[in-house]
């Protein structure tokens, strides 16, 4: 299926550049924001299929917004994906075990970024109108 709506929270104007792009032509739709806590705003009220979002942000970190987003009952249930420049296998292991649904480093591999985004989707229930 294609069409879904991926929310990406990301500071660094050029990572997300390319993040949009890599999932626009791939078919997804996009909503974005550069703090975690605007990113929370948007992912309550567009209730996104998927959450890109960046560990390191001003303000509110990647870490505490998902927290905030498996609190809510309306948002506890989106995938989210860590996307960051902590590469080390113990930060990996921390960053999954913090309860992220999946973990991209820094820079991106487009492959293995769109192969992780289709797994989530396909692992997500499926709506009947």
């Amino acid at each position: 299926m294609a069409g879904e709506l991926i929310l990406i929270v990301e500071d660094n104007a050029l990572n997300a550049k390319l993040l949009r792009d890599v999932l626009l032509v791939t078919g997804y739709r996009v909503a974005e924001s550069t703090t975690a806590e605007m990113g929370l705003e948007i992912a309550r009220r567009e209730h996104p299929d998927l959450i890109l979002m960046d560990i390191q942000l001003p303000g509110m970190d990647g870490r505490s917004a998902l927290l905030e987003l498996r609190k809510e009952r309306a948002t506890a249930d989106i995938p989210v994906v860590a996307v960051t420049a902590s590469v080390l296998p113990l930060e990996r292991k921390d960053i999954l075990a913090a309860g992220f649904d999946g973990y991209q480093a820094k820079p991106i591999s487009v492959k293995e970024l769109l192969a992780e985004v289709r797994r989530l989707l396909d692992r997500r229930p499926e709506v009947v109108a």
